[in-house]
Parts: C-alpha cells; structure tokens; sequence
C-alpha cells in the first residue's frame, strides 16, 4: 500500500486549497492508499536563511515535516498562486525539506525519486495553472518526477459547500484523474 502526502501550499484556515487537499486525501483513501494530509499551522517554519540553519541546524518542524517526506512514496502539492508563481509558503517548506541534516545525507534525499502531483485552486479563470508552471520546474530541477496530469480548478470560490466538501462532481474527477496517476507511478516505481 502506497503512502500519499498531501501537502497544501496555503496557511490559511478557509483557502480553497486545502478543501482541495481534503479532497485528494479522501480519494487517495478510497483508492486504497494511506493519506498523510498535512496542516501547514502544524509546521511554522521562519524564512529559510542558511545563516539560521548553520547557527541551529534545522528547525524541529523541518525536521518533522521532512521525515513525512521520507516516508512517503509520493506528494501531492496543493498550491494556489500568487502573483503568477507560487506561494511564500510552499516555496518555504520546499527549500526547508530539501537540506541536509549530516554531512553523509544524500543531497536532496526527501526528493529524489519522488513522485508528485500537482493541484492548485483559485477564484480566478485560470485555477491557479500559472502557478503550477513554475512549481514543476522547481520540482523538476530537485529531482521530483512529477506526473503530466494536473488540475487547475478556476472559480473555485463557489465549488465547496460551508462544510468544505465540493459541490461540483467535475472537481472530484479532475483531482481523481491526478490520484490515479500518482499512485500507478509510484506503484511502478516501489
């Protein structure tokens, strides 16, 4: 059974982005796999700054969120965009896991090999889609293989209900779509 993390790339309590993560973590259930769905508040990380990290070495909740990496057999990363590219937040918790914590670590260890999948929801036409663009490359250069299908969900302002749970059963496929693709490759890949 393969191991999912499920890493939202926004902070905040009621973003569309972590009801999509929600989303992924029930399907990836329901494919049979296990969903480890991450709470960013759970993981409060100052700015990455090699000055901080050669004083005191990584943060404790570098540390955790880096050994979810490490257990896992693939990553969703569920991020909206900001101004074109991706979120403060995303790109902090990606350069915080991706240090070495010995000298004898493999450069890059919670990535390579990896598998990913990426979502992303915004109010806006595009879904967020811009901001994948960028998160792939960055992915990509770290040695993360990341599936060719993705969802951008646009409007997503009115697609969940007050509970958080979509409305609209084309989010539910267009996330599964990804899921699917996920787990086959990391399967492939075990």
């Amino acid at each position: 059974m393969s191991t999912i993390l499920i890493l939202p790339g926004s902070g905040r309590r009621d973003s569309v982005n972590r009801k999509l993560a929600a989303v992924a973590a029930d399907l990836v259930t329901e494919a049979g796999a296990t969903a480890v769905l991450i709470d960013p508040a759970d993981f409060s990380l100052p700015l990455f700054d090699q000055d901080l990290e050669a004083a005191d070495g990584l943060p404790a909740a570098a540390k955790a969120l880096k050994q979810k990496f490490l257990a896992a057999d693939a990553v969703i990363f569920v991020s909206p965009e900001y101004n074109s590219s991706v979120t403060p937040l995303m790109k902090n918790f990606i350069d915080w896991v991706s240090r070495a914590e010995s000298d004898d670590e493999a450069p890059l260890a919670a990535y390579r090999g990896k598998v990913a999948g990426l979502l992303a929801a915004s109010p806006g036409a595009l879904g967020g889609l811009r901001g994948l663009v960028h998160l792939r490359s960055i992915l990509g250069n770290i040695g993360v293989l990341v599936v060719p299908k993705q969802f951008a969900l646009g409007g997503a302002y009115g697609k969940f209900d007050e509970s958080g749970k979509t409305v609209d059963p084309s989010v539910r496929e267009g996330v599964k779509s990804v899921v699917a693709e996920v787990l086959a490759v990391a399967s492939k890949l075990k």
